[in-house]
């Protein structure tokens, strides 16, 4: 594990230091992961998808968002960024990383949130593909799906569900039209963080790994 720290002043002149955490070989394709929205770049869950990302041979880099950063200065918790600060922060962390490692392959890969702003970073940004980790199709506050990050991405996505998941489950997610564009791809009776329940016959760890393999499968399947 190594890291390597990002230095750039914004248009508000605001001096942005973000610590990033790399992991793995960073010669050849480089995953930046992004977290969701309550729990940051060393939850159980980014540090497992991590580990088994980088054993599979990727380079994995892990980032806070502007919010997370700044819960980590003083102790206290904030609600996440607006979409264009995030948006702003995850093309400013991708511009940095290519200049420091010129990786031959860029995949963006996030949690929930992340996944969803790695969506729609995709859209105007020369990335080599997208993966979203329980996608938040469906606003808790109620509200459309958000579909437009997944129909507007210029690069191949894959989603990966858990089948019981708040922000969209099996049964729905499969009935869009535009899902069949995406390697789509379900974890037995997961919730948003693919924990499964215990009369499922499954495991939250079970789930984690199966998850690793389609990730693995799908970056190595970009070049078919």
């Amino acid at each position: 594990m190594s890291y390597f720290l990002v230095k750039a002043c914004l248009e508000a002149q605001e001096l942005l230091q973000s610590e990033c955490v790399i992991e793995g070989d960073v010669n050849g394709t480089i995953v930046i992961f992004t977290h969701g929205a309550g729990a940051n770049m060393q939850s159980d869950f980014m540090v497992e998808m991590t580990k088994g990302l980088s054993n599979a041979g990727f380079g994995v880099v892990r980032f806070n968002f502007p919010y997370m950063r700044a819960n980590a200065i003083d102790g206290k918790r904030r609600p996440p960024d607006r979409a264009p600060k995030l948006i702003k922060d995850f093309n400013l962390h991708i511009e940095a990383i290519k200049a420091e490692y010129s990786p031959k392959r860029i995949i963006l890969m996030g949690k929930s949130m992340g996944g969803r702003m790695a969506a729609i970073v995709a859209g105007d940004t020369d990335v080599d593909g997208v993966i979203c980790l329980g996608y938040p199709f469906i606003p808790l506050k109620g509200g459309e799906p958000r579909l437009d990050p997944i129909e507007n991405s210029q690069a191949p996505i894959c989603v990966i569900q858990g089948e019981r998941d708040k922000f969209g489950g099996r049964g729905l997610v499969d009935t869009w039209p535009v899902m069949n564009k995406v390697s789509l791809h379900w974890l037995t009776d997961g919730d948003h963080s693919f924990a499964p329940r215990k009369s499922s016959g499954t495991t939250q760890e079970a789930n984690l790994a199966t998850a690793i393999t389609h990730c693995t499968d799908f970056i190595r399947g970009l070049d078919a």
